[in-house]
């Protein structure tokens, strides 16, 4: 058995584990603790078998490192030398004499024994050589494994997890007593948070700390350090017969994943997994087009390798979704990542240090292309987070820790469009001040020209929308005047820029100087990009919303009405684009005189937005603001403050109290409370 621990940690594992094995061979014959590399499962079986063993429980132990096949035939083998002196010799048959021994017989003595096969790598390996099922004897399993086969009406699973905090502040606080140093309790939980808990890391951490004689706060500046390898971080000498450290713990389970069907996937999948969030990534980031291109590059490899002169080469062959899901399962069965297809946003989580370790086997170069092929993969699925809150946090973790791990990367060459995506999907939830830093750090830390104006161009047009418009207004006008100068008039996004200036125009107060801009810009995409093109879509929608702002609802109304009709032929019925049309419709169609039309179209439309959103989109919070403000035009004053109380609840808890579109909830309700006769009334402002 390995070195007895000088402070055992008892945990939420261990106690399971002990009732477990309280519970008598008879109940539980076959116990398995399943974890992933370095969460202790090895220690945790020795301390039980110790327990037994000291307390007279057990008259035969038989300790198996059961990394082959090989091992545990060796291990029976000498087993059965000892106790019924058969030749080491012939290994094969004194293994199985061994196994029949332990067979439980009538009239026999009673052998209590217990066998512990640790850290079990292919369940295959096992195969007629289980310990038998007796009543009096007990099988330990500890493996990363999860198969279906390590699972019976005779088995008792026992998972091992990380440590909690208090856990590892407790684990530290006594290994580090020992040699004398008392750090502070706050120190040693940020460290346990620096290594996300795990019980390995934990062990060697402290290790470093004692022999270095560094402080806690230096270490984890060492630590956090990604221009140090982690190797470099852990101690030279490994206590208590630890034979791995961190950096490689999981190296012989990725080979082994990457020996499961689909033969080599599991290494690739893990790679791009590792440049993703820890806390989760959804299954369609990673089964997506770009993702599986990165797969299939093992099979260029391959049949590059298998080719002869005598033999032309295999083309590259396509991996399917399915082989995606596959080798995701594959790397959950070994335990490197926890793979759950019941949660779409965030199927796959993984330990930070893992992903750590398997960075540092990539060169940067390499890094830097799974940097892109990872933004590849994200950017495919903002189109799906439009309606979807939960899955545009998950995209904007995933792209936030991207950028984290490389974003010079991301601005190679060009700098990556799931960067300006991540901004927008900021603004649309409702961040402003979050969006605002984002594109300035963006601007500024874009290398290509045209990025910066990108990015300069969002910035502008976000300020424009939060902060002070007449400042967006004369930015604008420098990146438009940038963007003439290195594109020309007529470029798709210099007319991009000359649409944006005009939105900012009507925000700063020129409503007539925006509708005259608009109607400029209009023509020029019509006559370059043509009336289907998204961006001159945009336009006309922005051109009859400000035709409606300078005084002229019927207009809009009209302007609207013709919009719709394109935008749901060209860009479909339920996108994004038709909806927010639809409803600035229906909005016009009250400010021209029609009220009850309007509620009944935003009705229609609330009911349709329910069906594709999730119930704290913003812009359903938003539909449900407008519906109940036409509620109240409409004659039901009452119905009007009931409903708004409700939004400016949700925006609250969405929102914040502090939002543009909290505060403007509550200014409407104070003023339908009035209408009511409920409270003083005051006048709400426009969205």
């Amino acid at each position: 058995m390995p070195k007895k621990l000088a402070h055992f940690q008892t945990t939420a594992a261990a106690e399971r584990f002990t009732q477990a094995v309280a519970a008598g061979a008879e109940t539980a014959p076959f116990q398995v603790l399943t974890g992933m590399g370095g969460v202790g499962k090895t220690q945790l079986a020795a301390h039980q078998a110790r327990v037994l063993r000291d307390a007279g429980q057990l008259d035969l132990l038989v300790w198996v490192t059961a990394a082959t096949r090989t091992d545990v035939v060796d291990a029976y083998a000498h087993a059965a030398s000892q106790v019924l002196g058969c030749d080491q010799g012939a290994l094969d048959r004194s293994a199985a004499s061994f196994l029949a021994w332990l067979e439980p017989k009538p009239g026999a003595d009673r052998c209590r024994w217990m066998i512990v096969l640790d850290d079990l790598a292919d369940p295959a390996d096992l195969r007629q050589l289980w310990p038998p099922t007796s009543p009096h004897g007990r099988t330990v399993l500890t493996t990363r494994r999860r198969d279906a086969a390590l699972a019976g009406a005779d088995w008792r699973h026992v998972p091992v997890d990380l440590f909690t905090t208090a856990e590892a502040v407790t684990y530290l606080t006594a290994t580090l007593a020992a040699h004398d140093r008392h750090d502070r309790p706050d120190e040693l939980a940020a460290l346990a948070e620096d290594v996300d808990h795990l019980p390995l890391a934990l062990s060697q951490s402290a290790a470093y700390l004692i022999d270095s004689g560094l402080d806690c706060a230096s270490y984890r500046t060492l630590l956090a350090d990604h221009t140090v390898a982690l190797d470099a971080s852990l101690p030279d000498r490994l206590r208590d017969d630890q034979t791995t450290p961190v950096a490689s713990a999981w190296s012989v389970c990725l080979d082994r994943a990457d020996q499961l069907r689909p033969v080599g996937l599991a290494r690739r999948m893990l790679q791009l997994i590792a440049m993703l969030d820890p806390n989760g990534i959804p299954e369609a980031v990673l089964t997506g087009e770009a993702a599986r291109q990165h797969l299939a590059a093992h099979t260029a490899d391959r049949s590059r390798l298998a080719s002869s002169p005598f033999r032309s080469r295999s083309p590259r062959r396509d991996v399917s979704e399915q082989q995606a899901r596959e080798a995701l399962r594959a790397l959950h069965r070994l335990g490197l990542i926890d793979h759950d297809p019941e949660n779409p946003h965030e199927t796959v989580r993984v330990h930070r240090l893992v992903q750590r370790a398997v960075r540092e086997t990539r060169t940067a170069h390499q890094r830097d292309l799974l940097a892109r092929t990872a933004a590849d993969a994200l950017m495919a699925s903002w189109s799906r987070s439009y309606f979807d809150t939960a899955l545009s946090r998950t995209l904007r973790a995933n792209t936030a820790a991207l950028t984290a791990h490389a974003e010079h990367a991301l601005h190679k060459d060009s700098t990556h469009r799931v960067l300006f995506e991540a901004g927008h999907s900021l603004a649309a939830s409702g961040q402003d001040a979050a969006a605002v830093d984002h594109f300035r750090h963006l601007a500024s830390a874009a290398h290509n020209r045209f990025d910066r104006l990108d990015a300069q161009q969002d910035l502008a047009w976000q300020l424009g929308w939060t902060v002070d418009p007449a400042t967006a207004v004369a930015t604008l006008k420098k990146v438009r005047r940038s963007r003439v100068w290195v594109c020309s008039l007529t470029e798709p996004e210099t007319l991009g820029s000359w649409h944006s200036l005009a939105v900012l125009r009507g925000r700063a107060g020129d409503v007539a100087g925006a509708v005259k801009s608009l109607k400029r810009v209009l023509r020029l995409q019509r006559w370059i990009l043509g009336s289907s093109h998204p961006q001159t879509l945009d336009t006309r929608h922005e051109f009859a919303w400000w035709t409606g702002k300078a005084g002229d609802p019927a207009a809009a109304v009209a302007m609207f009405t013709s919009l719709v009709t394109d935008r749901e032929r060209v860009q479909g019925i339920d996108s994004y684009d038709a909806l927010e049309s639809r409803y600035a419709l229906a909005w016009w169609t009250g400010k021209a005189g029609d009220p009850a039309t309007a509620v009944a179209a935003l009705r229609e439309l609330l009911g349709r937005f329910e069906r594709i959103a999730d119930s704290d989109h913003p812009v359903l919070l938003d539909l449900r603001h407008g519906l109940a403000r036409w509620r109240g035009e409409a004659g039901d004053a009452a119905g009007a403050a009931e409903a708004l109380a409700s939004v400016a609840r949700d925006q609250e808890r969405v929102l914040g109290p502090e939002a543009d579109d909290t505060r403007r909830t509550l200014r409407a309700l104070a003023r339908w409370r009035g209408e009511a006769g409920l409270t003083d009334a005051r006048e709400p402002t426009e969205p």
